[in-house]
């Protein structure tokens, strides 16, 4: 397969708000002064990786990540990502595990960035496929943290993928 291009966008919930909420509903002091200030519910984010599939199981990619959690908290990503691909082919299952370090300045910086994405990728043309899977994602924001599930979509362009629904050309 060589090498491939894979921009992708997510949105995702923020499992962490919802059990702290939960765990201190009755605390007068959580919900005045913490509550306020934790990140939004829901999060969005859009990838571009980059990468090189030198095994038939196994590609490396590296990129950029934008996130967006809260008015406050615009985080650009650098990504490094190992591709672990189940059933290669023209509807191959994959995992993916991400691990960014943020570059930018916001409301906070120095913050790290990981994720777990489980997914489909269904071919359309010998060298383009979407995806489409669950992701886990984590954010490190300084000393506290959030946890998000969610759902992606993205696009893979392949620059020689020698296979189609057919077989070998």
């Amino acid at each position: 397969m060589n090498f491939y291009v894979n921009p992708t966008l997510n949105v995702g919930y923020n499992l962490g708000n919802q059990i702290k909420d939960n765990q201190n509903k009755d605390s007068q002091y959580y919900q005045q002064y913490v509550a306020p200030y934790l990140p939004n519910k829901i999060t969005f984010g859009m990838s571009v990786i980059g990468g090189y599939n030198f095994l038939p199981n196994f590609a490396i990619g590296t990129g950029l990540k934008y996130s967006y959690i809260d008015p406050n908290f615009h985080m650009m990503y650098w990504l490094i990502q190992p591709k672990f691909i189940f059933n290669p082919g023209d509807e191959a299952f994959f995992i993916d595990v991400t691990y960014g370090k943020q570059f930018n300045k916001s409301a906070v910086s120095n913050s790290d960035f990981w994720s777990l994405k489980a997914g489909l990728q269904v071919a359309y043309s010998k060298r383009l496929s979407q995806e489409g899977g669950l992701v886990l994602e984590g954010f490190q924001l300084g000393n506290s943290n959030a946890t998000f599930i969610g759902i992606s979509y993205g696009i893979t362009i392949f620059s020689n993928k020698n296979y189609t629904v057919e077989g070998i050309e």
